[in-house]
């Protein structure tokens, strides 16, 4: 009998997805996930209906998520400042040109 593990649902490849865990055979990140299921309350369901995903990748995505929830948060942290910080930026610009 084969047994599969969780291993084989996520993957880290330094040139895809900017490198960050993604779902095996996607460019759809663990960290989208968890913003989608924590964030914005999709559940398991709507997640794996919307993006043509299985219950088992999501969950995977998810567990891989609270293992690493520390780093993935820092990194949604992140990229949220970076976003604030163009925003600025393009209001500054916008108002300097008007």
């Amino acid at each position: 009998m084969k047994v599969e593990t969780l291993d084989r649902y996520i993957e880290i490849t330094p040139d895809v997805a900017g490198g960050k865990p993604r779902v095996a055979g996607h460019r759809i990140t663990v960290q989208n996930i968890a913003i989608w299921h924590k964030w914005r309350g999709w559940s398991v369901e709507e997640i794996a209906s919307e993006y043509s995903l299985t219950l088992a990748e999501v969950h995977a995505a998810l567990a891989f998520y609270y293992a690493h929830q520390g780093e993935i948060d820092a990194s949604i942290a992140k990229d949220q400042s970076f976003i604030e910080q163009l925003r600025l930026e393009m209001q500054t610009d916008n108002t300097a040109t008007t």
